[in-house]
């Protein structure tokens, strides 16, 4: 799976766990709807770390927390 695809699932499961709507997590992390929304439906398909970091500022975690996942542990490396 590609990194893009795991943090796009990951932002969907947080938002589960976490009872929010894609809305409210942009509200709660400052971030535009827009940009969210075009994370995660694959227009923008490399958010940078500042982004990340921001939507966990949101989901009230840690960036830790964020990839501290067994997807992410397992993630093949994506240099060729």
């Amino acid at each position: 799976m590609a990194m893009y695809d795991l943090v796009k699932n990951r932002i969907l499961q947080l938002c589960e766990i976490k009872h929010l709507t894609v809305n409210k997590l942009a509200t709660d992390s400052g971030l535009s709807a827009s940009s969210l929304k075009n994370i995660l439906y694959g227009k923008s398909k490399n958010p940078g770390i500042v982004t990340i970091k921001i939507l966990c500022d949101g989901f009230g975690i840690t960036i830790n927390e964020f990839f501290d996942t067994d997807e992410f542990r397992n993630a093949p490396q994506e240099i060729n």
